[in-house]
């Protein structure tokens, strides 16, 4: 299963991006293990290089621990998941009022929006 990137962001990053999501979502859990790079490498459709770089940037959040000879396993760490999903949460935020400010809508008039959407 390959999958459609975006033009606008470097491809490891997305991928980065798409792991978090798959944890804060649940499909992948405290202390899970992930596939080996070779394996993501070929189910993502990218070089294996490209999943080194971001298997070595989830160790750096702190997301993943990599055990020599065993793999490389999500944190058992709830803090630290719970920091992801803040940290991710306000960023998705920022990014929402980035877009509506460019196209001139206030903040006030898209709460009313987003209100009457739920």
């Amino acid at each position: 299963m390959t999958i459609d990137f975006s033009r606008d962001k470097p491809i490891y990053s997305q991928l980065v991006d798409r792991i978090c999501g798959d944890i804060l979502k649940g499909k992948l859990v405290l202390g899970d293990r992930l596939p080996s790079v070779r394996e993501y490498a070929v189910e993502t459709g990218v070089n294996v290089n490209t999943v080194q770089r971001v298997y070595k940037e989830l160790e750096a959040m702190n997301i993943t621990e990599t055990k020599r000879g065993q793999g490389t396993f999500i944190t058992t760490n709830e803090e630290r998941i719970a920091l992801l999903r803040e940290e991710m949460k306000n960023q998705l935020a920022d990014h929402f009022l980035t877009s509506i400010e460019a196209l001139g809508f206030s903040k006030e008039e898209m709460l009313v929006v987003l209100q009457n959407k739920s």
